[in-house]
């Protein structure tokens, strides 16, 4: 006699099907977790030596060949003597003496001379007196270039954000920064050449929250200061 069971209590009639369902499961589970990513926001700020890497731009002149000029006009004619007769008589002028002696006196006229100073940027390297970064006032005249740099480099420590948009994409690099202190000790015409634009908009942001300063002088006059910075944006 046969046993008689029940096609329900059949346990083995869909084990194949539940082995492959189970594989299947395992495999995308396996490969989710491999292609998983994770990122981690660690983003660092590093300051250079302006004076070692100070990359000002230099615009590029296109000589222009000129005609040679036309040669000159030709030296006029001589003018005609005329032939005085000896009967006119002829007044001599009397050249008088124009030595003078020890006690006499001569009065000269005071003439102001004025000095021609011309309106042009003198670069932050060469620059009689630099500009003064607010809390530098107290320091010494030798010190303020030092100074400058070093207040600098605080203050974009100090307001420094990763752009997120370039952490996620992976971006990173040096943007070059490029201002003028202007005589009134404002910032302007900042300039930024980088990698991306998201970091150079950082860049501008950063620069742009400059204080006012006291304007650099040269000769004892104010005078538009250049003056350039890398910032260097590096994902750890």
């Amino acid at each position: 006699m046969q046993p008689k069971k029940s096609e329900k209590a059949d346990l083995s009639k869909n084990s194949g099907l539940y082995f492959v369902i189970g594989l299947s499961l395992i495999l995308l589970i396996s490969w989710q977790a491999i292609e998983w990513r994770t990122y981690e926001k660690v983003y660092a700020y590093e300051a250079l030596n302006v004076e070692d890497e100070d990359d000002e731009e230099i615009p590029i002149t296109e000589q222009l060949k000129t005609p040679p000029p036309p040669p000159p006009p030709p030296p006029p004619a001589p003018e005609v003597i005329e032939v005085v007769e000896d009967e006119e008589e002829v007044e001599e002028t009397v050249i008088e003496s124009t030595e003078t002696n020890e006690d006499e006196i001569i009065e000269v006229e005071e003439v102001e001379i004025e000095e021609e100073f011309e309106d042009v940027d003198v670069p932050f390297a060469v620059i009689e007196d630099v500009p003064i970064f607010p809390g530098c006032e107290k320091v010494a005249k030798s010190e303020r270039r030092k100074c400058f740099q070093e207040q600098m480099n605080k203050h974009i420590r100090r307001n420094f954000r990763y752009p997120e948009i370039a952490q996620e994409m992976g971006i990173q690099g040096r943007v070059y920064v490029n201002f003028i202190i202007a005589k009134d000790g404002s910032i302007s015409n900042i300039r930024m050449r980088g990698p991306d634009k998201n970091l150079e908009k950082e860049a501008q942001r950063i620069i742009s929250k400059l204080p006012s300063m006291t304007p650099g002088k040269q000769r004892g006059r104010a005078v538009r200061v250049p003056f350039s910075i890398p910032i260097t944006f590096r994902l750890q």
